[in-house]
């Protein structure tokens, strides 16, 4: 049985969960219902139910386009992260080169440099090299900030890896490359799906280092809202941040289908 003192910091610890969610997910909730608003202008609580900012939203070609070329770039990058990250971290924690260190720390540097430095310096480099402003700097840039995040998530399921696991494989006659994709991806394939929905996440909403490499003809869904907000505000940007938050719902659902939200907040702790 618990005690008076118990139930009381249990309700405490309960309140304290709920109003935490509440804080996150408030936001999100207003910019869904405004979405919807008849009003020209943004307004909460809503008036009326309409899908006209949607229906003026998908009638925009110019938007379609930006958000397929987020998906584009946040997609390619997230895959030549994962290409980069996962052998960079195993390296890091099973081989014998010299300076590890300093190899993990130079991969970890975007997380610590501002985004908007690294967009600058991008635009220096690419235009040093001709290819400024163009889609391959911008993929370039967007791989270069989401590395870390697959780095971070594989080391953590690294760290708490049975290496035992592999020698049993290889003493049975596995090769290497067998025990690799039969033993070890299998164990830290959760590490891996989280960093990369982090490394997702953080390209598509991508604004700093994205404006540097933009153009009229080649701009990110995240920009073109930025620069659309300089000059009006009204329910369409709400619609269009909705349906961001849509596709990230989606995402979020078919990771706990595949894998498992609770596999991957395992693999982290």
């Amino acid at each position: 049985m618990m005690t008076v003192s118990e139930r009381i910091g249990r309700a405490c610890l309960v309140i304290v969960v709920w109003a935490g969610l509440a804080f996150l997910t408030l936001p999100l909730a207003i910019i869904v219902a405004v979405s919807f608003t008849e009003t020209e202008y943004l307004k909460f609580p809503p008036q009326g139910f309409t899908f006209r900012w949607y229906e003026r939203f998908l009638a925009d070609s110019s938007y379609l386009e930006s958000i397929g070329l987020s998906a584009s770039i946040a997609f390619g990058a997230t895959a030549i992260a994962v290409l980069i990250g996962v052998p960079a971290a195993l390296a890091i924690t099973r081989s014998s080169l010299p300076g590890r260190g300093v190899v993990n720390a130079i991969f970890l540097a975007p997380l610590i440099l501002p985004t908007i430095v690294i967009g600058a310096a991008l635009l220096q480099y690419a235009s040093a090299l001709g290819f400024a402003r163009s889609y391959a700097a911008l993929l370039l840039g967007h791989v270069v900030i989401v590395v870390p995040y697959i780095l971070r998530t594989v080391l953590a399921s690294l760290a708490r890896f049975d290496q035992s696991l592999e020698e049993a494989s290889l003493d049975l006659g596995a090769s290497g490359v067998s025990t690799f994709f039969l033993v070890t991806l299998p164990i830290i394939k959760p590490g891996i799906v989280a960093g990369a929905l982090f490394a997702l996440i953080i390209s598509w909403i991508n604004v700093e280092l994205s404006i540097f490499n933009s153009t009229a003809s080649l701009m990110p869904i995240p920009v073109k809202l930025f620069n659309y907000v300089q000059y009006a505000i009204d329910p369409m940007v709400a619609a269009i941040s909705a349906g961001t938050i849509y596709v990230a719902i989606v995402a979020v659902v078919i990771l706990d289908i595949f894998v498992g939200i609770d596999r991957v907040a395992a693999s982290q702790k």
